[in-house]
């Protein structure tokens, strides 16, 4: 299993993960669901209408936390909010009732991944595993 895949599968099995953004000197976290490794990154989507994604637009260091019921989940970099159709349109196909919201809403689907990032793996005291994704 690669590094990203083992990051991955901690956030499948966590189910619920969350997200930290900055909103000027107040962070904001929320929870998540969606994800998706596509061509070795991990994907993540949220709307471009929202918050969130005018937070990352202003300060793209963004971090997620998840427990899997076994580890902890730290993965933080900065979110690289480059748009790709094709993850835009696996996410749609993989979650239908949030498509037809969108295309219902005139909404766009802004989707991201982390660069520059660390994945931790830890357990209530220590690192136990650590990997750096750059791309």
């Amino acid at each position: 299993m690669s590094d990203i895949q083992k990051i991955d599968d901690i956030l499948s099995k966590a189910e619920v993960f969350y997200l930290a953004t900055v909103d000027g000197d107040k962070p904001k976290v929320r929870p998540l669901g969606f994800h998706l490794l596509y061509e070795d990154k991990i994907y993540f989507g949220v709307g471009t209408h929202k918050d969130v994604y005018k937070q990352m637009e202003a300060n793209p260091k963004v971090e997620i936390a998840a427990w899997d019921g076994e580890h902890f989940l730290r993965y933080y970099g900065t979110a690289d909010l480059t748009k790709n159709e094709a993850v835009i349109e696996k996410a749609f196909e993989l979650m239908p009732e949030i498509a037809e919201a969108y295309k219902a809403n005139n909404w766009e689907m802004g989707v991201f991944f982390l660069n520059d990032a660390t994945g931790e793996i830890r357990n209530m005291f220590a690192i136990e595993e650590s990997y750096e994704f750059k791309y």
